[in-house]
């Protein structure tokens, strides 16, 4: 997965943290909504805020939430680390139970876009027109060795940085799109022979 300005590259142990229904929850509420107390969070997800706490402080231990400092009191503020992270799947081969959890996550990541996208669809006709025929899915098919699909996905993440850091107040009907990318073989089970060493 290729890395954005402010990337968070996970490590095994981070991986392995992350890799729970309410970290990664909470992980998402943070980067969406902004900083916020863990018991905002627990009640923004329907769960106590003793559990919510004992998450974000092993989210904090692996760095991806930081403590503001800004809090009242026994109130901590909360902030995600970095907007976004990313893995190289090579990098955690080592570790079983680093992929076991990625494996985890990543469908975790798919039940989220279906989740994320199925609101969109059933909300999107009360959008103006132009949203929606600005928005959408589709897909397309290339042909490429490891090396050129590395390539593609490195200029595809410039083109976003250049929207990304765009001055949100400059259009005032601008809104917040959630970009989803994935890559994968159009024929999975036909896996490539590799040379022995």
């Amino acid at each position: 997965m290729s890395a954005s300005h402010d990337d968070f590259r996970l490590t095994p142990e981070a991986v392995k943290v992350l890799a729970h229904p309410l970290r990664s929850r909470l992980l998402g509420t943070l980067r969406r909504g902004g900083p916020a107390t863990a018991t905002t969070l627990a009640t923004t997800l329907s769960t106590n805020s003793g559990a919510t706490s004992y998450h974000l402080r092993k989210l904090e231990s692996v760095g991806l939430v930081a403590d503001t400092g800004e809090g009242a009191g026994k109130q901590r503020l909360w902030r995600a680390a970095t907007s976004s992270h990313s893995w190289e799947r090579s990098e955690l081969a080592h570790d079983e139970d680093a992929t076991t959890a990625l494996g985890w996550l990543e469908r975790d990541y798919l039940r989220l876009f279906s989740t994320d996208f199925g609101h969109w669809l059933d909300v999107a006709e009360a959008w103006p027109s132009e949203w929606q025929d600005a928005t959408g899915m589709g897909d397309a098919w290339v042909t490429v060795n490891p090396e050129r699909l590395q390539a593609l996905r490195r200029e595809l993440d410039e083109v976003l940085e250049r929207y990304r850091d765009a001055d949100p107040d400059a259009a005032p009907d601008a809104r917040r799109v959630h970009f989803w990318q994935a890559a994968f073989p159009l024929e999975p089970d036909d896996v490539p022979e590799t040379e022995k060493p």
